[in-house]
């Protein structure tokens, strides 16, 4: 079989470029399509693959400012041309799942969520506090234009694989398609606990963009009278840095080694935001630690209360507070814990994914 593999943006190893990865080992001599790709900025099994970048990579400066071509994105990523192939994988979020195929060519999507910015999320984004009132004005029709693109190419994939439950109900709500539910890659061999003790803290290891809800478990921990530290960066750091207070550490970005050791010695890690999955409560259950966060979208499907932490059902900081003052007062088993986050591991993902492909393969064939 021919795979086309279909990636929105290679400019660092998220969540998704980590199930990407995954997938490059399991399928070596597929092709990869991206809207862009900054080199260095994804592991060497994706780096080795053959990738093909739209002309989006070759506009002015858009290895810094490429979101400022959305507008742009559904003309590039309608661009590629698969008649070469005889199956398409694409793992989306953004423009990704629109892709055109050639007839009889299956197309397999695997969405880590439809377009958020476009849907329920403008206003994190794209509101009067980000972009000011003429601004935010502006990018409006944008955004509604984008949405109605990605709902009349919603029907594209010959089939959809959802990263959680929850999102299999978003692509219900906005594409008006079943999705089965694939969960992503785990690396629970790498992270594992070591018996480094835990030394007080909250820990936040995020892309410091608005939906993430840094500034609320800031405020959460000074009211709990825990230090923060927070691994990440992004657009908010700035701001986020002038509102902090002296129990607030930023340490930007680290190495997987480094992170891995920022799990193991906090005593809790929080996830102050509505994730359509989340890897960073898994990752931190993989070391043994328990995990704080808020009670709705992905976490409701990776943290046990009680048994791996606290699932916070406000969003408040003063309700996020409570919950971290619940958790460093509680005696959890960090085996039990683990365990809970071994269903999740990268092989388990890969037989699975792997298993979806070549039914595609074998669907085509009889076609």
């Amino acid at each position: 079989m021919k795979l086309a593999l279909v990636h929105d943006w290679l400019t660092g190893m998220r969540g998704g470029e980590k199930a990407l990865e995954v997938v490059c080992e399991r399928f070596p001599h597929a092709e990869l399509f991206t809207l862009l790709h900054w080199p260095g900025t994804v592991s060497r099994v994706i780096e080795t693959r053959r990738i093909h970048t739209s002309f989006v990579q070759r506009l002015p400066l858009s290895r810094r400012h490429y979101r400022q071509y959305l507008p742009l994105f559904p003309s590039a990523i309608e661009r590629f041309r698969f008649d070469r192939f005889d199956a398409v994988l694409s793992l989306s979020h953004c423009a990704a799942k629109s892709v055109i195929t050639p007839p009889g060519v299956p197309h397999l999507c695997y969405c880590f969520t439809p377009m958020r910015y476009a849907w329920d999320q403008f206003d994190a984004y794209f509101g009067r506090e980000r972009l000011g009132a003429v601004g935010s004005t502006l990018m409006r029709p944008i955004m509604q234009r984008m949405a109605r693109w990605d709902r009349e190419t919603a029907n594209r994939p010959s089939r959809y694989l959802a990263i959680s439950h929850y999102v299999a109900g978003r692509i219900r709500r906005y594409y008006n398609r079943e999705a089965d539910v694939l969960y992503p890659p785990v690396q629970t061999e790498f992270y594992h606990p070591d018996g480094t003790p835990s030394e007080g803290h909250a820990l936040i290891v995020s892309a410091l963009v608005p939906y993430k809800r840094i500034d609320v478990a800031m405020d959460a921990c000074v009211r709990a009278g825990v230090p923060l530290k927070i691994v990440g960066s992004g657009p908010d750091r700035r701001g986020l840095e002038r509102i902090a207070t002296p129990n607030t550490e930023f340490l930007g970005r680290l190495s997987d080694e480094a992170v891995r050791d920022m799990y193991r010695r906090a005593s809790v890690v929080l996830l102050p935001g509505e994730e359509d999955f989340g890897i960073v409560p898994l990752e931190a259950q993989a070391c043994g630690r328990p995990v704080v966060a808020l009670g709705r979208g992905g976490a409701l499907e990776t943290v046990i209360p009680g048994t791996t932490g606290v699932l916070v059902n406000d969003a408040s900081a003063e309700a996020f507070a409570e919950g971290i003052v619940e958790a460093m007062a509680t005696r959890y088993d960090s085996a039990a814990i683990r365990q809970h986050a071994v269903q999740f591991d990268r092989e388990m993902f890969g037989d699975q994914i792997e298993s979806f492909v070549n039914a595609m393969d074998g669907k085509a064939q009889r076609s």
